[in-house]
This record gives structure tokens, C-alpha cells and sequence, in this order.
């Protein structure tokens, strides 16, 4: 993980302007601020901000594609509009500013609940968020279970699907299959996780057959998994993209469809509403959350 470029234990609108880093981090707080009181369609949001509700820090990959960060960012503005008043931060875990650590730090005391805008367990979940946690041992957190697997991404994915001109009763049923493209990992949660979607999304196509297919480190991959349905008679085979927004991982895939690939997840409106449901069950101490992270004062 890329290190910021500041001490994590100082906090970014203390840093002396006369460093390229302290006027960079306070550049992008102060803008993050200002975004933060406009909305989707441009008009600004009224201002009044809960101040007794727990930050959520939404938490990202991060990507070197362009497209990553801008769909992210629309992902929040459309959480903003549906809780107006609640503060909405971004973290990245890599490659993009600003970094996780950073983001808590400018937050420096209170409470915040860090939303992951990851689809299923895995090293990040479990390595990555607890040692940004860490970082910040004034400020009192709770992180949220993953965004899958859940029905909301379901109906995300066959929005998705169709909108990349996937039909049901054209009279193919029977020789059509999809493989869900993910970005894959060694851990065996996450591989269980993915499973679950894919059956709940075949039960949401009407038993279409759904294979999980990896972009790196599980297998089957993505063309492994089309050549698996394609054994079995399924030849008209779509990919659906279970990433949150475009990057390597999801072009690649896409690129190995036979037939239709859907887009990524994106800034659909079904994870706005999942974002704000992991908030709300990380405060009521729901089952599905990682342990309360409470850091004596100092």
C-alpha cells in the first residue's frame, strides 16, 4: 500500500503550506467539503449537518483508471441526497488520493463507521482496514461488512445485464449462460461469497446458469468459466460485472465475453441504498460487522 506523503499522526489542515503534500491534502479536504453541499443535479444541498451521526467513510480500491474515481464519487453524491446532513468521506486503500489513512486523520477524533465498497471478504477486509484503523487511535470506529453479497447487488447486476441488451424470452433460454466476473482472491470467504451471488442472481434470471469467474489470483478465470458453459451447451454466454467501477480487472473481463458484458456496478442506485443499509446495521451492532474499534483517548 502506497504510505501518504505526511506523518498519520498529524492532521492535514495543520500541515504548513510551504510543503507540496500539506497544500495538496488541505486542497482536496476543503474541495471534498464544498462537493459534499452540492447535489446530482447541481443544486446546493441544505446545510444542516447531523453533528451526532457517525461519519461514514466509504472505502474504495482505488484505481489507476480514470473512470474509477469519478464513478465512486457519484456512488457518494447519491448516498448525500438520499441521507442529507450525514458526513460522507472517501478513503482509497491504494493508488488513489486520497489514501484511507489520510482520510481518517482529517477526521481526527469522533465517530466514523467505514463502509467498504468491496463485494466479499478477503485480505482488504481483514489486513488492510484494521491497520488503517490503527492509525488513527483517537477516533472511534466500526467497519462495516462488505457490500456482498445481498440482494440490492443482485438487482444491481441484472440491471446491468440488461441494460447491455440481455433478454429472457427471446426463446434462448435454454442455450444461454453468465459468468460473473470478479476480481478474485486466495481467500476462501471471498470465493464463498461470490458463489452466492452467482446463485442468486441465476434464481434472478429464472435458473440461467451462473458461473463465478476470476480476474486474478482464483480460478476459474473468466474464459475458463465461459469455456465451462459453453461444455454444457450454454454457447450464447454474458459476462456481468461484479466490480464497482471500471479498471483493468473489469475490462479484461468484459473483454473475454462471447456474447453480451454488462458494465460494473457503477453509481447504480441500489448501492447507494446498500451503502446506507451497512451504515445503519454497523450502528446498530448487527452480527454482520466487524468488531467495534475503540481506541483510548489520549
Amino acid at each position: 500500500m502506497t504510505e501518504p506523503e505526511h506523518p498519520r499522526d498529524v492532521r492535514p489542515e495543520l500541515l504548513p503550506l510551504d510543503t507540496t503534500s500539506g497544500l495538496l491534502t488541505r486542497i482536496t479536504a476543503q474541495l471534498g467539503t464544498q462537493l459534499s453541499l452540492v447535489s446530482l443535479n447541481g443544486s446546493r444541498r441544505p446545510v444542516h449537518p447531523d453533528q451526532t451521526a457517525p461519519t461514514l467513510v466509504a472505502v474504495a480500491h482505488g484505481s489507476r483508471d480514470p473512470q474509477a474515481l469519478r464513478t465512486v464519487t457519484t456512488l457518494l453524491e447519491r448516498v448525500r441526497d438520499l441521507r442529507p446532513g450525514l458526513s460522507v468521506r472517501l478513503g482509497h486503500i491504494e493508488l488513489n488520493e486520497p489514501l484511507l489513512p489520510a482520510s481518517l486523520a482529517v477526521l481526527g477524533t469522533g465517530q466514523a463507521v467505514l463502509v467498504p465498497l468491496l463485494l466479499s471478504r478477503g485480505y482488504h477486509i481483514k489486513h488492510d482496514l484494521p491497520e488503517a484503523v490503527a492509525t488513527a487511535p483517537r477516533l472511534h470506529t466500526r467497519t462495516a461488512a462488505p457490500l456482498g453479497p445481498h440482494p440490492l447487488l443482485v438487482e444491481a447486476l441484472y440491471a446491468r445485464l440488461v441494460e447491455a441488451g440481455w433478454r429472457t424470452a427471446d426463446g434462448a433460454a435454454r442455450s444461454t449462460g453468465v459468468v460473473l466476473a470478479a476480481a478474485g482472491s486466495r481467500d476462501p470467504a471471498s470465493a464463498a461469497d461470490v458463489r452466492r451471488t452467482a446463485a442468486m442472481l441465476s434464481e434472478r434470471l429464472g435458473g440461467v446458469p451462473v458461473l463465478p469467474g476470476y480476474a486474478s489470483a482464483a480460478s476459474p478465470t473468466v474464459r475458463e468459466a465461459v469455456r465451462a458453459l459453453a461444455a454444457r451447451g450454454r454457447h450464447r454466454v454474458a459476462v456481468a460485472s461484479y466490480f464497482t467501477a471500471p479498471g483493468r480487472f473489469a475490462s479484461a473481463s468484459a473483454a473475454a465475453a462471447p456474447w453480451i458484458a454488462a458494465a460494473p456496478l457503477g453509481a447504480h442506485p441500489a448501492l447507494a441504498r446498500l451503502i446506507l443499509q451497512r451504515y445503519d446495521r454497523a450502528l446498530a451492532g448487527a452480527q454482520d460487522t466487524a468488531p467495534l474499534h475503540l481506541a483510548a483517548t489520549a
